[in-house]
């Protein structure tokens, strides 16, 4: 599959069929928060975590934007035939303090076993007033094992936030309690079943997690009682 093609089948337009349901309710969530907030990016950018650099046109496509910075691993568990634009140790970003505008990080901050220290990185090389987005999940299995360190709450991951020094910090569910059933129903019926039983259980539970995705509320707050799940946060701040 060429890259532009695998870019669109697994996370611009990925479609809602039996075979997608793991991956579809957790990445089009994402999609669509990346596609608000892009919305507010300006002069240079930096994609923490970039993988194939999906949402790279996405956010170049803003005329506000000067430049994008794709920035991976040396060596990525995942991606590895794409080259990313610079590299990085997983704590220390090779960049100047002050030298970006925004910064993205996209399910990449449960991978940090040292989450304050790379957040204290990204408060550095952004500049005075600019900002950082990211996503985290909450409702997922273990994966890229043995690289897979956290579950952020939202009061945690605010912490975390303030201690590097960030501020106005906004913390928001990427789905609700109906989302977060959907995507355990799918990573369940792809993770824990193998063979024919596995195709079976998609086709018998694939209305019920459509349904589920198409009647899910995110949360407006979080209160532990009915505002108390959520499959993923979006957090944003400023520097």
């Amino acid at each position: 599959m060429r890259r532009e093609e695998q870019i669109k089948d697994q996370f611009l337009a990925i479609p809602m069929r039996p075979k997608t349901m793991f991956v579809y309710s957790a990445r089009t969530s994402i999609l669509e928060r990346i596609k608000y907030e892009a919305k507010t990016f300006k002069g240079t950018v930096l994609d923490i975590g970039c993988g194939i650099m999906p949402y790279r046109g996405l956010i170049e496509s803003n005329p506000a934007v000067e430049k994008y910075i794709g920035m991976d691993l040396e060596q990525p568990t995942y991606y590895a035939h794409v080259e990313p634009d610079l590299k990085w140790d997983g704590h220390t970003i090779p960049l100047e303090d002050a030298s970006v505008d925004c910064v993205m990080a996209t399910e990449v901050l449960e991978h940090c076993p040292e989450p304050d220290r790379v957040l204290t990185e990204i408060f550095r090389v952004t500049k005075t007033g600019g900002r950082f987005f990211a996503t985290v999940p909450f409702v997922w299995n273990l994966h890229e094992v043995p690289y897979d360190e956290y579950r952020f709450t939202p009061y945690s991951i605010e912490r975390h936030l303030r201690n590097a020094g960030f501020r106005d910090i906004r913390v928001e569910a990427l789905g609700g309690w109906n989302v977060s059933l959907a995507q355990l129903l799918a990573l369940w019926v792809e993770f824990s079943k193998r063979g024919f039983a596995r195709s079976v259980l998609r086709m018998l539970v694939f209305p019920f997690y459509a349904l589920l995705v198409k009647t899910d509320r995110q949360p407006a707050t979080f209160d532990g009682m009915e505002n108390s799940m959520f499959s993923g946060l979006s957090v944003t701040a400023r520097k």
